[in-house]
């Protein structure tokens, strides 16, 4: 791994691409290893690995080939050609290495739980925006990263509709 090791939590939505530009332009520096997570949620999966990889997640896939349709079906993730391209533009022009991991179940308690089983330096992660009643409803996973996490916590707000 890199000099530090810093966590953008992704689904490939417009938000977390916002926080994974954000963290491109303000804390990823050469040497850097930039560790993607993406929590799957529970039930989702059927086969073996899978199941095996329920209490530790995936092994770390590399950005070469999670960008591989074959290899992305079969963990079950969407990257979208702007965010492969995106990611491509990072590791090369901060020379850093860009691997995945996939986590299976809740996405606040995965993040987390992420965050000492990498180990990361930090993590930057998007906000949605909710409203205050939706966030007392759903529950906000940036919130709940924000006050349970052992490490910095960067929220990018997604300012946009």
């Amino acid at each position: 791994m890199g000099e530090r090791v810093v966590g953008v939590a992704v689904d490939f939505s417009p938000c977390s691409k916002k926080a994974l530009r954000w963290a491109a332009e303000h804390v990823i520096r050469g040497g850097d290893c930039l560790v993607l997570i993406n929590v799957q949620p529970e039930g989702y999966y059927e086969e073996g690995e899978m199941q095996l990889w329920e209490a530790t997640g995936s092994p770390f896939i590399s950005l070469s080939d999670f960008s591989s349709p074959t290899i992305s079906k079969k963990y079950g993730v969407k990257p979208d050609p702007e965010s492969l391209d995106l990611l491509n533009c990072i590791a090369q022009q901060k020379k850093i290495d860009v691997v995945l991991k996939i986590f299976y179940g809740d996405a606040r308690e995965k993040i987390c739980e992420a965050i000492d089983k990498v180990p990361l330096s930090c993590i930057v992660i998007g906000s949605r925006g909710l409203s205050k009643i939706k966030r007392v409803l759903l529950g906000s996973v940036s919130d709940y990263v924000v006050n349970n996490c052992s490490c910095p916590v960067t929220v990018v707000k997604n300012l946009e509709g």
